[in-house]
């Protein structure tokens, strides 16, 4: 909204950076606010450590997301494919926050048909303004856009739930987020578009806010409310590079830490079949558990781990 009129004094670069201030201002002022209406998290009692949460205020993407969205609608250029990924990043977190205040626990069945719905939105909205087209190194693969808006639902889909999946430990999944952001902003910026570099930098400028107030010992927890809408913002931002599989390194640890749990599941659930026995998941509660890991060893050796995979990464499409 502001965007144009404030170009005509600075540079595009610039005004991205003051955004992005801003942002963080405003999130780490909302989150000194004890909202009432937040819930309070009861502890979990099959995750490591997880009675240590009991007590602490629980869903505060409701307001991480409010900030985002608030400077997304008044300081980024307004075209219709990226308001409507604000609309499933709201729904997103809308949805992970009913979750978050609930009594009791909404089961995996009902928040996996609801995250599959807006992946399909946000499929289906890609293949709208996009073309079906997808680069390997340098070679371009075409494909039909039903193909493409399929895998486009498995990616976004996969990827709220990784998330979501690591979204564990205090500052684990937030200090994980910024390095991958920031990889795909930093390996892929001449394929943005002002608005996709905003969203990347106004969301890790929330993260880092956050993280004032999650960084172990942690007084406020993001929950389902915001790991949730950060996993819909990965795959969206790895798609637009035109590099969708980018997100197998440079989102690699929360492939890792979250999916191997998920296959585990549904190996055990749907087909009766037994893997990892004894291993733990997600993995940062086997290195908890059985390694002997602090939970700020496991943010820092995570963060660090997923520099290296970006980096990898980044040698391998010079």
């Amino acid at each position: 909204m502001l965007h144009s009129v404030f170009l005509r004094a600075l540079g595009e670069p610039q005004l991205l950076a003051i955004y992005a201030l801003i942002a963080f201002v405003l999130t780490a002022l909302a989150l000194k606010i004890d909202f009432r209406f937040l819930p309070v998290d009861q502890g979990r009692k099959n995750a490591v450590n997880g009675e240590l949460s009991k007590g602490k205020t629980r869903g505060v993407g409701f307001v991480m997301m409010a900030c985002f969205v608030l400077c997304v609608a008044l300081f980024l250029p307004f075209r219709l494919e990226s308001m409507f990924y604000a609309l499933i990043l709201i729904a997103e977190m809308l949805s992970g926050f009913l979750d978050d205040a609930s009594k009791i626990p909404w089961s995996d069945y009902k928040k996996g048909l609801i995250d599959f719905v807006l992946s399909v939105g946000a499929g289906v909205v890609f293949v709208l303004y996009n073309p079906s087209t997808m680069l390997i190194g340098t070679h371009e693969v075409t494909m039909h856009p039903v193909v493409y808006a399929i895998l486009a639902t498995v990616l976004v889909w996969v990827s709220i739930n990784a998330v979501n999946c690591t979204d564990g430990v205090d500052g684990l999944s937030s200090s994980v987020g910024v390095v991958s952001i920031a990889s795909m902003l930093l390996i892929y910026r001449p394929s943005y578009e002002v608005e996709y570099m905003g969203f990347g930098l106004l969301f890790i400028a929330v993260l880092c806010a956050y993280l004032l107030f999650n960084a172990g010992p942690s007084s406020r927890l993001m929950g389902d409310a915001g790991s949730r809408p950060l996993g819909v913002l990965l795959a969206v931002l790895a798609m637009k590079s035109r590099h969708p599989l980018c997100y197998l390194l440079v989102c690699g640890v929360f492939l890792l830490d979250g999916v191997l749990g998920l296959i585990k599941i549904f190996l055990k659930r749907f087909l009766k079949i037994s893997i990892l026995k004894k291993t733990r998941t997600p993995l940062h509660d086997e290195v908890r558990k059985n390694r002997g890991w602090s939970d700020a060893q496991v943010v820092i050796r995570f963060a660090i781990a997923q520099v290296i995979l970006s980096l990898i990464w980044f040698i391998t499409t010079l």
